[in-house]
């Protein structure tokens, strides 16, 4: 017998540049992650899985600014998918 899945967890955030940081608009776990998931992707939004993100994210209220720790992480993943959405090539990696 397999070990059961994990629960699936799910945070959604939202930014525009007149904000000072991103906010946590949605999370959830099981299927209200999967509800979160879902509606992302019917929009069009992006979906990024990273578990450790997530779980650090899970933290924070709802509708509150993301903590000044997290700003790096957040700030890499908006830069990386602004690149992508804008058909740019990606940042080389540091050898």
């Amino acid at each position: 017998m397999s070990p059961p899945e994990p629960r699936r967890e799910a945070v959604a955030l939202a930014y525009t540049a007149a904000e000072r940081a991103p906010r946590v608009v949605a999370k959830g776990r099981g299927l209200v992650a999967e509800e979160i998931i879902a509606r992302a992707r019917e929009h069009g939004v992006f979906v990024h899985e990273s578990r450790e993100l997530v779980a650090l994210l899970m933290e924070v209220d709802l509708d509150a600014r993301i903590p000044p720790q997290l700003y790096v992480a957040v700030a890499e993943l908006l830069a990386w998918l602004y690149r992508l959405e804008h058909g740019l090539e990606p940042p080389q990696s540091a050898p």
